[in-house]
């Protein structure tokens, strides 16, 4: 296989730097919240002390993002996809009725512009938290950082548009093609119906459901839009917060998109904690991501819920080689992550088995076994036959 066929992609789940992470940035907004237990979001700064010791706000992007950039920089993936979940804005009002709400300050935005991602999905339950004004905001802020969106907009149209990543691989005799990812939601992760993008009034790009016949008409635009040299990833936010077990509905929807020549990998996101995934002719199904970032750190589980064994401090980096002709998966690395006083750090050794053990373990057929890899930290790899 030519050198320049080959696609990396760097895909994680949720970065949730509104709340709590907000606060311990350099330039934190207003701490108010308005959930039913929590007024101020500095509660989950002391919370997370009270488990790991202080954080030492304010946070450096170096420190709040510790070994993984350069873990990033070292793999250097053509392109880096993740989920924004919060608005970035100093305004707009609560949305009613809802019971949390995530912002950060657009004036933080250089802590996510460290990393570098090429494209911030949008789609998600907590983009709009602070009402259309609020994603007016995020967009325009993220638009000013050059920053690439997808599953958001001003309407209908921009919202399920895709962002495109030109020239995903270059030198001679490489493929023209780039990279398209498509970002929408479903109801089934909170969103709201009222978020839904129309025409003339800005949302996500909401799911009406799960069915064959909505799979079907995703999978139709999506061919429109893209070109043969193209590969595509459609990233969906999806299912509840907790639970390891993939809904049937989750599995068909992403069978048929990449059954009827969509998806090139199925890039879901929501629960807070990896999901299993699996290798379906010869394209990856990410379940479920977990979260990258977050300040769930100091929440302890009802340990009388079938949630208590699950961790939400727990994530990974997902570096994902595919062929850039094909579409077909060549090869990937899951790296275990941990959150400790609210900065990525690599998992410890009880992290990362229990990562092995709820992730890789309880991975859908069709994935042969993940291992260990030969790296620094404790990780897994999966490499497939050219």
């Amino acid at each position: 296989m030519p050198a320049t066929d080959r696609l990396t992609v760097l895909l994680v789940g949720d970065v949730m730097t509104g709340r709590g992470i907000d606060q311990v940035l350099p330039h934190p907004g207003r701490p108010l919240l308005h959930e039913a237990h929590v007024q101020d979001a500095r509660t989950y700064v002391r919370l997370a002390e009270a488990v790991n010791g202080p954080v030492g706000a304010p946070l450096s992007a170096a420190r709040l993002w510790g070994p993984v950039r350069a873990e990033i920089e070292r793999v250097a993936p053509q392109a880096r996809i993740l989920n924004l979940e919060t608005a970035v804005t100093a305004g707009g009002d609560p949305w009613p009725a809802k019971g949390i709400h995530y912002r950060m300050s657009p004036a933080n935005l250089d802590v996510l512009q460290a990393v570098r991602p090429d494209v911030c999905v949008l789609a998600n339950n907590h983009v709009m938290d602070w009402g259309r004004t609020g994603l007016h905001d995020t967009l325009q802020a993220l638009r000013r950082a050059g920053l690439a969106t997808a599953g958001a907009g001003a309407d209908g149209l921009q919202a399920w548009a895709p962002a495109r990543v030109p020239a995903i691989v270059a030198g001679p005799g490489a493929v023209p093609g780039d990279l398209l990812v498509f970002g929408c939601a479903a109801a089934s992760s909170g969103v709201p119906p009222g978020w839904a993008a129309g025409p003339g009034r800005a949302g996500v790009a909401l799911l009406p459901d799960l069915t064959p016949a909505t799979a079907q008409h995703l999978a139709d635009d999506i061919r429109r839009r893209r070109r043969r040299v193209d590969r595509v990833i459609v990233s969906v936010h999806w299912g509840a917060n907790w639970g390891l077990t993939v809904p049937a509905e989750h599995r068909a929807f992403a069978r048929h998109l990449i059954d009827a020549g969509a998806a090139d990998i199925v890039h879901g996101h929501s629960s807070h904690h990896p999901m299993p995934m699996e290798v379906y002719r010869g394209r990856l199904i990410l379940y479920g991501c977990g979260d990258l970032v977050n300040d769930y750190e100091g929440i302890t589980p009802d340990p009388l819920r079938a949630s208590a064994k699950l961790r939400g401090d727990v994530g990974a980096l997902y570096f994902v080689s595919l062929s850039a002709r094909t579409g077909r998966l060549l090869g990937l690395e899951v790296v275990p992550t941990q959150m400790r006083r609210l900065q990525l750090n690599w998992a410890d050794a009880a992290a990362a088995d229990w990562l092995h053990a709820q992730l890789v373990a309880e991975s859908e057929p069709g994935v042969p076994g993940l291992h260990w890899a030969e790296r620094p930290q404790r990780g897994w790899s999966l490499r497939l036959p050219n």
